[in-house]
């Protein structure tokens, strides 16, 4: 059976690891549901919109394992494997996300269910979509980027740090020419994870989704663009990157390190196309711990890997949590002399990876506890750290001081310190508190004798805009404040009023990230 998103979520429930919905839940409350459910959830009936949203499909390492169809601890196995033997996808001129196709004036994001996250978000973000781009020389290029919805057929994309996609990008706007890409949501985990492998300029990471399928990847022909879709994806928005540079606020959102992200100066994306199956399912990616989760493996990959090049008996890794699933490794080896310096030495050379620990094979490297004990008896620090200055470091780490020059600053590996540095605002520290959190609870949906009470007030876009033009004109306010000062109009109201004013020149967002009245232009 092919592997497709309804197969996945068919598994999840098989297995007792999907939870449905059925009472009527407001878009603003998906949030701060999904953390309280050891389940993943399938919230069947979204308040004002026509599809239901699934969400925390991969939020735990036994839905990773359902969703690769292996024990957890041989993802990373199978993963290399795929990397080794990489199966390049297939194309097809129709596939089951084209049964139903909008463009023009038809092309809507704002009917799409993308809820909130937290309480700073600059607006709906689209989260766990493929994004697929083409370059005349390097050939194709798939990543899992945001997109934040910004009016009817305007959303943005987060391409701020050095990748692949933004590599493409520059290449166009040197050409004054758009970038073509296309969206693909609700794909199986396969085709997430794969595209959430760092690889290297010209390689195309779908090659590994069919490696992970044994099987070619189906990549449905663009009906408005050159560049192909996943053809059994739920959702397919098909758009173009403008060669406008990164010049328009996007954000803040949750980021990977459980921290708020601040503005990023992003492009924007035209969508063209709206695609979806006839009854489609929305999925909402929960960040941020689906999003780290995704990533663990492929730095286990690499860890193993990068050991066995160094001639290090490896037993055991783990990419932990605690580390966001990016910059913490324990790994666990059968010690010959000078073998725990060497494998720091290789673990430190991947990407992201910030702190090492070594332990012997006698350390379960998945006990916290055992480890800290391994360290606070084995480990004279004179003798047995290593610091390494001036290493590559990821954009996102809030130990870093802010860049003033817009280069990412270098880092330093195994040094640690867990206070807050001087030289860093702590605004940057600011924690993810997801909508509602706290005041709605997952009982209460799944009582079916607790009716939520809809909004009583009438959904008029104009009337719902001339209300948010009131209080911006009043205060800045964050996109989650315009949702608790008009609990009584419908979320998507909210929503589509906003998208309407941005498009309209009437509105943007300030350097916090919160709207406010659009100030006119001053005559020169």
């Amino acid at each position: 059976m092919t592997a497709t998103f309804r197969s996945y979520l068919e598994a999840l429930k098989i297995n007792g690891e999907l939870l449905e919905i059925t009472t009527a839940t407001d878009a603003r409350d998906i949030a701060a549901l999904v953390p309280q459910s050891e389940q993943a959830i399938l919230f069947q009936n979204v308040r004002g919109y026509s599809m239901p949203v699934a969400s925390g499909l991969l939020q735990s390492r036994n839905r990773l394992a359902l969703a690769m169809g292996v024990p957890y601890e041989k993802i990373e196995s199978k993963l290399r494997a795929a990397m080794e033997h990489p199966i390049a996808p297939q194309r097809v001129q129709r596939g089951a996300v084209k049964e139903v196709v909008r463009t023009g004036t038809d092309v809507n994001v704002f009917e799409l269910p993308v809820p909130v996250f937290s309480i700073m978000d600059g607006g709906p973000m689209i989260t766990g979509g493929v994004v697929i781009g083409e370059d005349p020389e390097f050939g194709m290029n798939a990543g899992v980027y945001r997109l934040m919805l910004k009016e009817r057929d305007i959303t943005g994309i987060d391409i701020v740090t050095p990748n692949n996609l933004r590599k493409f990008a520059e290449r166009s706007l040197q050409q004054k020419k758009p970038l073509p890409i296309s969206i693909s949501i609700g794909t199986h985990p396969y085709e997430l994870v794969a595209s959430t492998f760092k690889a290297n300029l010209g390689v195309n990471e779908l090659t590994f989704a069919g490696g992970l399928r044994g099987e070619p990847l189906a990549l449905a022909d663009g009906e408005t663009i050159p560049v192909p879709c996943i053809a059994d994806a739920e959702i397919v928005l098909e758009g173009e990157i403008l060669p406008e540079g990164w010049v328009h606020p996007e954000g803040p959102f949750c980021e990977f390190n459980r921290l708020m992200g601040g503005i990023h100066l992003n492009p924007r994306v035209r969508i063209k196309a709206v695609m979806h199956r006839k009854n489609p399912i929305y999925y909402a990616l929960h960040m941020p711990w689906e999003n780290i989760w995704m990533s663990a493996p492929i730095y286990e990959a690499a860890a193993w890997r990068v050991l066995h090049e160094a001639g290090v008996h490896a037993t055991a890794i783990n990419v932990t949590p605690g580390g966001c699933c990016h910059w913490h490794i324990v790994a666990a080896i059968k010690k010959s002399p000078g073998d725990g310096k060497n494998a720091i030495m290789a673990l430190l050379s991947i990407a992201d990876i910030k702190h090492v620990t070594i332990v012997d094979d006698d350390i379960d490297v998945f006990d916290a506890i055992d480890v800290e004990w391994a360290v606070a008896t084995r480990v004279q620090a004179d003798r047995d750290v290593l610091i390494v200055s001036n290493a590559r470091s990821k954009p996102l780490d809030p130990s870093l001081p802010p860049s003033t020059t817009g280069k990412i600053p270098t880092t330093a590996k195994m040094g640690i310190d867990a206070t807050i540095p001087d030289n860093v605002p702590a605004s940057r520290y600011n924690r993810i508190v997801y909508y509602n959190q706290g005041k709605v609870q997952l009982k209460d949906y799944l009582d079916s004798g607790v009716k939520q009470a809809p909004p009583t007030e009438p959904s008029d876009t104009q009337a719902v805009s001339q209300k948010i033009l009131g209080e911006l004109a009043n205060s800045h306010r964050f996109f989650a404040e315009l949702l608790e000062l008009f609990p009584q109009i419908d979320y998507r109201a909210i929503a589509t009023a906003l998208g309407g004013l941005h498009e309209q020149g009437r509105i943007n967002q300030d350097g916090d990230g919160k709207y406010q009245m659009k100030q006119p232009t001053r005559p020169e």
